[in-house]
């Protein structure tokens, strides 16, 4: 049984222990400048922590909530005195915009085991790409750092943050991501979290993030992809196969000349090994969905994926498979409107802060729904049936009064 203390505060210490948060300030070279100081670095990090699971409190309510949590784990001096509102502001410039990001990356590990439910496709684990936007405040320095959606008229009324993630489908756990500005595209963030796949993995994507290069770069890590294919995109096939799915050859684009794109196909056909250079040879499998009435001829929707037999992957398992891609959509919920609440912008006026912040946002999530993930392995249920909205709520109801320091 864990105690309510672990469940709430407990929750962001078990899944981004002190060592974690020591080994990120260090890398960063963000020491603390004042010995005795009651916000060292790593006081700092829980507490831009606790500020995302306390959306609604301001900087001395939080700290009122998080530092008595933080004195029984061992990562807080009782002797110290409850910061002030500007006592934080000035630790987390300090802390600066790379440290939350580095604890990411430290804790942010595979949640799903191989018992987990709906996270696997024949022993691979599923995952899924795609982005979301969050606002930040209307200030000059987010403005220059971050642009605005649209233009004139309609230009979005805040500066946005784009962010490009990877997530485990079964456990909806951001695994990696990338955090820029709204003028950094999808696809061009994406780059920074394809490398990330490995062998024993399957990584789902929408037709918006397919180019020839992002595909060579995630199918060059080893492991297997299943994405939609992009309107107009030249399928030729090379061979026909049993189950009614056929082989294609995607070439490089930058190959415009007839005569080397028709040497690519007759290569392909004829068994070739061929340069990823220049050309990857992939399955398409083809199928449509029924209108929202439930009978009919829907959209037809064409996958591409890396798994070229369909001993290794039948065509209806590819398809399903693609469907979890919408787990991502479940996470990207779970942060912007149970999390952080919908319509809500960012408290960081200035963008190493708001950086900082959407990182340690990422973090949260991910603690959640690893603490999700292993009640329902426990329960032997799938996690989809662990509410996330409920487990905040107590998350949050038994953090309450926990405090040892009044505010």
């Amino acid at each position: 049984m864990m105690s309510p203390d672990q469940v709430s505060v407990g929750v962001l210490v078990t899944a981004v222990p002190r060592d974690a948060v020591d080994e990120a300030v260090e890398v960063c070279g963000v020491g603390e400048r004042r010995k005795g100081g009651k916000l060292p670095p790593h006081v700092t990090s829980y507490l831009t922590l606790g500020m995302c699971l306390f959306p609604d409190d301001d900087y001395a309510e939080v700290a009122a909530k998080v530092t008595g949590s933080l004195d029984r784990f061992g990562c807080w001096d009782a002797a110290w005195a409850p910061p002030s509102a500007s006592g934080i502001t000035q630790a987390r410039k300090r802390l600066g915009r790379a440290v939350m990001a580095e604890v990411f990356e430290r804790v942010a590990g595979q949640v799903a085991t191989p018992s987990t439910r709906g996270a696997w496709l024949r022993g691979r684990l599923l995952l899924a790409v795609d982005g979301f936007e969050v606002d930040v405040p209307d200030t000059e320095d987010n403005a220059a750092e971050f642009g605005y959606a649209g233009s004139g008229e309609k230009r979005s009324a805040f500066p946005k943050i784009r962010v490009v993630a990877l997530v485990e489908c079964g456990t909806h756990a951001f695994r990696a991501a990338e955090v820029g500005g709204w003028a950094a595209g999808e696809r061009t963030l994406a780059r920074g979290v394809l490398m990330r796949l490995r062998r024993d993995e399957v990584l789902t994507a929408d037709r918006g993030f397919y180019s020839f290069d992002n595909w060579g770069l995630a199918a060059g890590t080893g492991g297997d992809l299943i994405w939609r294919a992009p309107t107009g995109l030249n399928l030729p096939v090379v061979d026909v196969l049993a189950d009614g799915t056929f082989l294609t050859v995607l070439i490089n684009p930058e190959i415009t000349g007839s005569r080397r794109r028709a040497a690519l196909l007759d290569a392909a056909r004829a068994g070739a090994e061929l340069d990823p250079d220049e050309a990857h040879l992939a399955r398409v499998v083809e199928y449509d969905i029924p209108d929202r009435a439930g009978n009919g001829t829907g959209e037809l929707v064409v996958l591409l994926t890396s798994i070229l037999d369909p001993r290794d992957a039948r065509a209806d398992e590819l398809a399903a498979g693609y469907n979890e891609r919408w787990e991502e959509e479940t996470a990207n919920d779970q942060l912007k409107t149970h999390l952080r609440g919908p319509g809500r912008i960012l408290r960081s006026r200035l963008p190493d802060l708001a950086i900082q912040e959407m990182w340690a946002w990422l973090t949260v999530q991910y603690a959640l729904t690893a603490l999700i993930a292993h009640a329902a392995e426990a329960a032997d249920i799938d996690p989809d049936r662990v509410g996330f909205a409920r487990t905040l709520r107590l998350v949050r109801r038994s953090a309450t009064g926990t405090a040892d320091i009044p505010p």
